[in-house]
């Protein structure tokens, strides 16, 4: 099916980046969490990142583990690419 963004809620940012941020994000149909990483389109062209996210992508799809987060979904807006994956507490194994 296909998803937007109106289906999700956003909540609050948990990280930044080079291209973006992470926030929380509610699935308005379910109420589940979820990360919502948006890669801003603008700074992905400038520098030249657009490869790197379609990788990442391809990535989180595949990999099923209980350490590393996947994908739900993924979808663009007008301004941001948006992957959508399973939220995790406690932060990175660092």
């Amino acid at each position: 099916q296909a998803v937007s963004a109106e289906a999700f809620v956003d909540f609050r940012v948990l990280g930044k980046g080079g291209f973006g941020e992470v926030c929380a994000c509610q699935r308005r149909a379910t109420g589940k969490m979820y990360a919502n990483k948006r890669l801003n389109k603008k700074r992905l062209k400038k520098r030249q990142g657009y490869e790197a996210a379609l990788v990442e992508k391809r990535i989180l799809a595949r990999v099923h583990s209980r350490f590393i987060v996947s994908l739900a979904c993924a979808f663009q807006t007008k301004t941001d690419l948006c992957l959508i994956m399973t939220i995790m507490n406690g932060g990175d194994l660092r």
